[in-house]
């Protein structure tokens, strides 16, 4: 099993060599294709062949690009990450819709779950007690919008009161960038799995490519939360991406065992699918911190 977060943050070559990931800078370092989970290429002073492009793919190793901001701003997608990818489509187009409302109602039950807790870290009695009391309130799919509430309090019960989402500050660009880690790998094991990330079970929007992936993500936000938090970032750059990007290799417990994060997402991806396609969500399986 892949485990290996690979960040190429300087001027390098990288290409293909017998089942290696050559990495040529001032020195040659040799990776080998089955240890690598995530690929980061995070400066654009990096060029990267064909040959090795292929066989990440093959591979299934998620690949993100950044901008000239080293902000990440493309991923590398397969078209087919299953053998039997057309399958998975059709059924994922006939996915029945009410166990996607259920199945939606328990991510967003358990997204403000881990909220609720966090708060409790913090210190934050109040706050976490208003959003136990939304937790009790959600409605099958969350008609009445808990999910959208529990935001405010919580942000704001975290951040501080002044604090929006939309202010351009270090706290919201190491968030943004924590969670485009996040989505890059959930939509890793929706195509590996052999499914499409644009279908999802609650996000619909036709401009959006990565709609299941958007819902698979919601209740895993917290890691990047929680690490934002401890960070009190004054600035995002090199060191604290590099803090953000390890995220994927914590240790996590799922399903009663500790694994890391990156590979929880597998088990978590994989239990949304068989709880969706056998219309039972006692088969969801969360990461727990």
């Amino acid at each position: 099993m892949s485990w290996r977060t690979v960040v190429i943050s300087n001027s390098a070559k990288l290409d293909y060599k017998m089942g290696y990931m050559i990495v040529r800078q001032k020195e040659i370092t040799q990776i080998h294709m089955s240890e690598i989970a995530l690929l980061l290429i995070e400066s654009t002073a990096v060029s990267i062949t064909a040959s090795l492009l292929a066989e990440l793919t093959k591979q299934k190793v998620k690949v993100i690009f950044c901008d000239e901001k080293r902000n990440p701003s493309s991923e590398l997608i397969p078209y087919y990450g299953s053998h039997d990818t057309s399958l998975k489509v059709r059924t994922q187009v006939g996915w029945d819709k009410e166990t996607k409302l259920m199945i939606w109602t328990e991510i967003v039950s358990e997204k403000i779950r881990n909220q609720k807790r966090l708060l409790e870290l913090a210190g934050k009695a109040d706050e976490a007690v208003l959003l136990q009391s939304y937790l009790e309130e959600i409605k099958p799919g969350d008609a009445t919008n808990r999910e959208g509430h529990a935001a405010k309090v919580y942000f704001n019960g975290l951040f501080g009161k002044d604090f929006s989402r939309t202010s351009d500050i270090p706290f919201n660009a190491a968030l943004n960038y924590g969670y485009g880690i996040l989505l890059s790998a959930v939509n890793r094991e929706i195509v590996s799995n052999g499914y499409i990330t644009q279908l999802g079970l609650f996000h619909d929007n036709m401009f959006n490519p990565f709609n299941l992936g958007s819902d698979l993500m919601e209740p895993l936000r917290i890691f990047v939360d929680r690490k934002v938090f401890e960070m009190e970032p004054e600035k995002l750059e090199h060191e604290e991406k590099l803090q953000l990007v390890n995220l994927v290799n914590q240790e996590v417990r799922i399903d009663g065992k500790n694994n890391y994060l990156i590979n929880a997402i597998k088990i978590y991806c994989r239990s949304v699918f068989d709880a969706v396609n056998d219309k039972d969500i006692s088969l969801l399986k969360f990461c727990q911190w």
